[in-house]
């Protein structure tokens, strides 16, 4: 079992930055791959980033490339969304999840854990 909780969220307007923390507990975070998703009112969960269990091998939505970086620290056990050059289409509650197996690193159904979200609004 894997718990995770996100922070770091908050009201900011376009063009600035935010940093996103997800605080993971439980036996062998290391071992999990970690992914970051956000949904926006009305809309799907979409993927945002993933980041290998080692931290080597990282994939970023189109959306985001460029302007985000996921990392981790798994001495730490937390896994690390920065956002710069935020827009207002980055509204959104944003979620990190832990997968042990995860082959599609963009679909939701393929991580294991979920922590609760956390509110990002981007205003313009």
């Amino acid at each position: 079992q894997v718990q995770l909780v996100e922070s770091g969220g908050g009201l900011v307007q376009a063009g600035g930055s935010l940093r996103l923390s997800c605080a993971a507990s439980g036996k062998n975070f290391r071992s999990y791959a970690m992914g970051w998703f956000r949904q926006a009112p009305g809309k799907e969960r979409e993927f945002v980033g993933f980041v290998s269990w080692s931290g080597i091998t990282t994939y970023y939505a189109d959306s985001v490339k460029g302007r985000f970086t996921i990392s981790r620290d798994n001495a730490a056990n937390t896994v690390y969304l920065q956002m710069n050059s935020l827009k207002p289409e980055d509204t959104g509650v944003y979620y990190c999840a832990a997968g042990d197996q995860v082959l599609t690193y963009y679909n939701p159904v393929e991580y294991d854990y979920w922590g609760q979200g956390t509110q990002v609004t981007v205003s313009s």
